[in-house]
């Protein structure tokens, strides 16, 4: 297990980049991100669309409990995987322009090195079921599986290591993010859309193709979408 939290810090760790924000001028009013701005007095806002979810409704007291459990455990799990995604975009951003195989091998082994001093701890405090919502989340933010990461970045005998480690604690890094038909993935995927609309996340686009209001609605899990 040790060896899947080096490589998770591997991913991890590396400082992401700032993206400025552009006014556009259009005629007499101004683009701004969701704001048209009209030179003179009046300013017209164009409204962000409010996306309503159904409350909650437990069939049993133990449904409930589980829920609140599951909760904890995806809200603790999703930051890990948001900074994994962030940092390999990063990550394979800077290797592109280092042109030195040894001295890409290099950067990539003092970044290790740091991120192990810094995130070691918290992700050996992991549990097996957070371990196993972080291994499906990294597939979500992405859209690659853990295993298919250290095959890419290391080998395929040390993905192969690293799936069997995993294995004596129940847990499989090819385990891929499906919540159209995967009852405990879309479970994950309507407690992370909860916490976005709640603020208690930072939302981050998924890498796979899948449009979790659609789905809801199959499962009669919306109540109405306005705008």
């Amino acid at each position: 297990m040790n060896k899947f939290i080096v490589l998770l810090i591997y991913i991890i760790g590396i400082n992401s980049y700032a993206q400025k924000e552009v006014l556009v001028k259009k005629d007499s009013s101004y683009i701004y991100k969701d704001y048209i701005i009209f030179e003179g007095d009046t300013v017209v806002i164009e409204l962000d669309e409010v996306k309503l979810l159904n409350k909650l409704k437990f069939e049993t007291s133990y449904d409930r409990r589980y829920y609140t459990w599951f909760r904890k455990k995806t809200l603790k799990a999703y930051p890990y995987a948001k900074l994994a995604a962030e940092r390999l975009q990063v990550l394979n951003e800077r290797l592109e322009h280092i042109d030195s195989k040894h001295k890409k091998k290099v950067y990539t082994k003092r970044v290790q090195k740091y991120m192990e001093g810094e995130f070691t701890d918290q992700l050996k405090k992991l549990t097996r079921t957070e371990g196993r919502i972080l291994i499906k989340l990294i597939h979500r933010q992405t859209g690659v599986t853990t295993f298919s990461l250290i095959k890419e970045i290391r080998s395929g005998w040390s993905a192969f290591w690293y799936n069997g480690t995993a294995k004596l604690f129940k847990l499989s890094l090819k385990l891929e993010y499906d919540p159209a038909n995967v009852e405990e993935d879309f479970l994950i995927e309507d407690i992370l859309q909860r916490a976005f609309i709640d603020g208690k996340l930072e939302s981050q686009e998924s890498k796979l193709d899948f449009d979790y209001y659609e789905i809801a609605q199959e499962k009669e899990k919306i109540i109405h979408i306005m705008k």
